[in-house]
């Protein structure tokens, strides 16, 4: 085989350029509109009062709420930034009190920062508010603040509450429909899965599925319409989505009758795609849907015609059934359930401890470089190994050399600005075009996200410190040692992040995957436990396959382990599909298997789960697994075949 070129052998490995590479994502013009008020209108307030520090104060707070306001539903985004804004809140008041007292200060962030770190493990909300108390700690122990001690939360309160106000603008209009919009999504993916049947694209339009349920599941069920008749719309949207369901688990059995028989008809997608509009239209639609459908013969067939009519009824039913109002997932338990699960889990988790005590020795050591050795640094270490270190924003590794290259590009920008624009009224417009990139940037990837937000950090400093473009030299070198601290310290100093064992999650969704074939054909009919059953699979699965992505931009050994590993994750994903697959032939007409060669799946699943955990290499294993080559359980065979000839449990 020739060798390749020169050019390719000396260019970058995938692993460290993926970062780079924009992602596909439209401008969310939205966003971009309320960041580019929230940000610029208290500068100037700030210098029409006579007080640019305090508009500066407040803008800080308002550069928190825009980067909190991700989630689409309402209640979700009052979630997402107000409740960050009182840890927020808090973080400050440590800071400002510690501000300038060298040890109390490197003790009082250490301490702010293993808490951070323990409680970003709960969930979205809790991430983002553990950033914004350590992020604000930071600052405060960093930068002067105006006094009383109050004064600095309060105005970083305002600014948050400023990005709410904004938010929350469109909701009398609004209200329902981001969740509305979410549900016809689903219906659409639905329609794609069904329209890539039978062809190489259905792996991918299936994954795509997953995630558009997930996200609607969370959007609709974050209401908690638990009173049906003072929220008819939503408990008509959650029945709605329900109806998705029985497509979604006909859709394996679909895809291996047209493998075996050729592709479905056309009429089918687009009763699919019909039915999203229904659900979009905001007046709804009502009355005896009109389907025109070829007759289903073979069980696969019976499955889809029997999910698309019972779909059809349920989206232009005018009142939802009661019985079909419930999550099939499980409803979400009470507060004060939720609250207790939580704080167990922050202190006897193991890997809430481990990350916490990572991200307080880097702050410490960060702290401690600005607070008590004499030479000329400043709180943006510490800022720096913040962001760096978040462990739901992506591989250490590789956010350390995307904010490097992100902050240097940033601060090439930050130095036209400071250079050229004389400060005062000429900072109001520059604020609100530099404040415009941040969410239209965000949604590119890390490192165009740091370059959108360091500007802004820079100029809201300069309106409070007065150092002009003497900052910007001083910025990149305090940027490239967080970096290097949260490599060393954060990274390199700690096994698991480049010795993990990657197979873990995916040998417990292995083993639930065997519970799941029990639960399948084990006799004791439970359809509300086995719909929840694959739902919690396809989600663990999708959690896995986001996990796995992340390790390929890690460096050697991680990332050549996770390419190893790829295939077996398709494996397990098609084998949970031809699990559904024969289940909804039975349910349709195909023979019960035999309860000895259901056992004999479940015993190699579980014998996988093992062989996974005990080893971070693959060992291929050949395995007979006897049964009706003609039955219903002869694919799902297969594809366990397929997966035990990748990776099992190394006897020899």
């Amino acid at each position: 085989m020739a060798r390749p070129a020169g050019p390719t052998r000396l260019s970058p490995p995938a692993w460290l350029t993926a970062g780079f590479r924009p992602a596909p994502t439209p401008v969310p013009w939205a966003a971009v509109g309320r960041a580019a008020v929230a940000l610029s209108a208290p500068l100037a307030v700030g210098l029409a009062v006579g007080q640019p520090a305090y508009g500066a104060l407040v803008s800080m707070g308002a550069l928190s709420g825009v980067i909190g306001d991700t989630a689409d539903a309402y209640r979700m985004r009052i979630l997402n930034i107000a409740v960050p804004q009182l840890f927020g809140a808090v973080g400050v008041t440590l800071g400002t009190l510690a501000f300038g007292h060298g040890w109390v200060a490197v003790a009082v962030l250490t301490l702010v920062a293993l808490v951070s770190g323990m409680i970003s493990s709960i969930g979205a909300v809790a991430s983002v508010s553990g950033l914004l108390l350590l992020l604000n700690a930071v600052v405060g122990a960093g930068l002067p603040m105006p006094d009383p001690w109050w004064k600095a939360p309060l105005l970083l309160g305002l600014g948050g509450l400023f990005v709410l106000a904004l938010t929350l603008l469109g909701w009398p209009l609004r209200r329902a429909a981001p969740e509305r919009a979410a549900v016809a999504a689903t219906f659409r993916s639905v329609g794609e899965l069904y329209e890539a049947t039978g062809t190489p694209a259905y792996d991918e339009k299936r994954q795509a599925v997953t995630a558009s349920l997930n996200q609607s599941y969370d959007l609709v069920l974050a209401r908690r319409a638990r009173q049906h008749g003072r929220a008819s719309s939503l408990v008509r949207l959650l029945a709605q989505l329900n109806a998705v369901i029985p497509l979604v688990e006909a859709a394996p059995a679909a895809q291996l009758r047209a493998r075996l028989h050729g592709p479905l008809s056309a009429t089918i997608p687009a009763a699919v795609r019909e039915l999203a509009d229904a659900v979009e239209d905001e007046e709804g639609r009502t009355g005896a849907p009109v389907l025109d459908l070829p007759t289903p013969e073979r069980p696969a067939e019976k499955a889809v015609d029997h999910a698309l009519r019972y779909a059809a009824a349920v989206v232009h039913r005018t009142e939802p059934d009661a019985s079909n109002v419930d999550d099939r997932l499980g409803r979400p338990a009470a507060l004060r359930v939720r609250v207790r699960r939580a704080a167990r889990a922050v202190l006897f988790s193991e890997a809430s401890w481990r990350y916490g005590l990572r991200l307080a020795l880097c702050i410490g050591l960060a702290q401690a470089l600005v607070s008590l050795i004499p030479v000329p640094r400043s709180y943006w270490v510490a800022l720096t190994v913040t962001f760096v270190m978040k462990p739901d924003f992506g591989s250490v590794f590789s956010r350390a050399v995307l904010r490097a290259f992100g902050t240097a590009a940033g601060l090439l920008l930050a130095a036209l600005v400071l250079a050229e624009v004389p400060r005062g009224w000429w900072d109001v417009p520059v604020m609100c075009v530099l404040a415009a990139l941040i969410p239209a940037f965000s949604a590119k990837g890390y490192a165009f996200q740091t370059a959108a937000i360091t500007p802004v950090i820079l100029l809201l400093s300069d309106t409070l410190n007065q150092q002009g473009f003497g900052l910007v030299m001083p910025r990149l070198y305090d940027s490239l040692i967080g970096c290097g601290i949260a490599l060393i310290a954060g990274y390199l100093l700690w096994p698991e992040s480049w010795h993990s064992r990657i197979g873990d999650r995916l040998a417990d969704a292995v083993a639930d995957t065997a519970t799941y074939v029990a639960c399948a054909f084990g006799g004791l009919e439970d359809q509300g436990r086995r719909l929840r059953a694959r739902r919690k699979l396809y989600r663990d699965l999708s959690t896995v396959r986001s996990e796995f992505q992340r390790a390929l931009t890690e460096p050697p050994p991680t990332g050549t382990r996770a390419t190893a590993w790829w295939p077996l994750v398709v494996a397990v994903e098609r084998i949970v599909d031809a699990t559904t697959a024969a289940r909804i032939r039975v349910d349709h007409g195909a023979p019960e298997p035999d309860p000895a060669e259901v056992a004999a799946v479940e015993r190699e699943l579980r014998e996988l789960a093992q062989g996974i955990r005990a080893s971070d290499t693959l060992v291929e294993v050949r395995s007979e697994l006897p049964g009706d080559e003609n039955g219903v359980l002869a694919p799902l065979r297969q594809e366990v075949s397929a997966a035990r000839a990748i990776a099992g449990p190394d006897l020899r």
